[in-house]
């Protein structure tokens, strides 16, 4: 089994800029967030009667993602208090990555993108954290693509007292020099043509699982592609 790298200790500056980019960020999307989710309850109400099937659908979506985005902004604002709130439930993996990956490649547009994740468990954890967590995985397979249509493949075992989550694609791997920064806070692996965001996907991808009692790190990378693997304890 692969060995697990003592989570790096980053700069204080660095640290207190994450938290304050967390809190200040979380706090402010709270009240929106919550209009959202109460306007279309209000509208579900309203007009449940006069809806057809795929109309209450999407609205019943609406209603479902401002939840899911206030419980994980609530979770920021903990996270960056130093007090992670975590509601762990019993989550169907298979499901949650088809979701994410569906939600993905439907606003990225890359039609061709595959996804190999069949036979995934059940697992205990909290479902708006973890999902965070491979959305922020996911999303980079899609970026740091090679040549190749993007295929993933995201497989799961058990070992002892964990889950062990193998994520890999096809992409253009990562070069040796940048494997022990792609953890950082404020760095994002270099790509030319694309605009560089805010290069927190990785970190906070970390601090969740932490929160959650987990790890994870980069297992293997070369030019046919990147495996992450995620430890998650079982219960």
């Amino acid at each position: 089994m692969s060995s697990y790298p003592t989570k790096p200790t980053f700069a204080g500056d660095s640290e207190e800029r994450i938290k304050r980019f967390l809190a200040t960020a979380s706090h402010d999307l709270q009240s929106p967030l919550r209009h959202i989710a109460m306007y279309a309850e209000l509208l579900l109400d309203d007009l449940e009667e006069t809806l057809d099937g795929e109309q209450l659908q999407s609205l019943r979506m609406i209603m479902e993602k401002a939840q899911t985005a206030q419980r994980l902004t609530k979770a920021l604002m903990s996270l960056a208090g130093g007090t992670p709130q975590v509601t762990p439930e019993e989550v169907d993996l298979q499901a949650l990555a088809e979701n994410v990956w569906g939600e993905l490649t439907d606003e990225a547009a890359v039609g061709e993108a595959t996804l190999e994740s069949n036979g995934l468990p059940s697992i205990r954890t909290d479902p708006a954290l973890f999902g965070l967590v491979l959305l922020h995985l996911l999303t980079n397979a899609l970026m740091y693509r090679s040549e190749a249509a993007p295929h993933v493949a995201i497989a799961a075992e058990r070992a002892g007292t964990d889950w062990f989550i193998r994520i890999s694609d096809n992409g253009a791997g990562i070069d040796p020099a940048y494997r022990e920064r792609i953890f950082e806070p404020f760095w994002k692996l270099p790509k030319p043509g694309t605009v560089q965001g805010a290069g927190l996907g990785l970190t906070t991808a970390r601090e969740f699982l932490t929160a959650l009692g987990g790890d994870i790190s980069l297992e293997h990378s070369d030019e046919s592609g990147s495996r992450f693997v995620i430890r998650l304890p079982i219960a």
